[in-house]
């Protein structure tokens, strides 16, 4: 079962120092890009993922093509992907060694959610750090 205690994402979102964003959007209209920023503002380590603006920048990061071309460790794999590609990006972060996934408002995909459980990973669908982060009162990272 996905993460739904309020004691449970905010112990995720404490022990958790790096984020790949898949769906990242260096466009300052789109949802993932205020969400980058604020996790970033955070103390996050973002990672941003999209094939289609590979090697730009958003909030000063370096977009990766996807998650195995990261070469480092990635706790968390932040998903902006319509529900029905979820599937294919939780199965990337699977085989990334990701330790958790987390499927944003209206992300929703049980399939992939219970692989995500059965390889081990902690799971958190249909929420949105962004909001979680100040309501749970998640300390800074320094």
């Amino acid at each position: 079962m996905p993460l739904t205690s309020a004691e449970d994402i905010r112990q995720l979102l404490t022990e958790t120092r790096t984020i790949a964003v898949i769906g990242a959007s260096d466009r300052p209209d789109r949802p993932s890009y205020g969400v980058m920023r604020v996790l970033q503002d955070h103390g996050y380590r973002i990672l941003p993922v999209n094939p289609q603006i590979t090697g730009e920048h958003i909030h000063g990061e370096y977009v990766w093509r996807d998650l195995d071309q990261i070469g480092e460790p990635i706790d968390m794999v932040d998903i902006f992907r319509r529900p029905d590609a979820a599937g294919e990006a939780v199965d990337a972060a699977i085989a990334a060694g990701a330790k958790s996934v987390w499927l944003q408002i209206g992300v929703i995909n049980e399939a992939a959610a219970a692989r995500a459980e059965a390889a081990g990973l902690k799971v958190v669908m249909n929420r949105c750090p962004a909001i979680d982060i100040p309501r749970l009162g998640v300390p800074k990272i320094a």
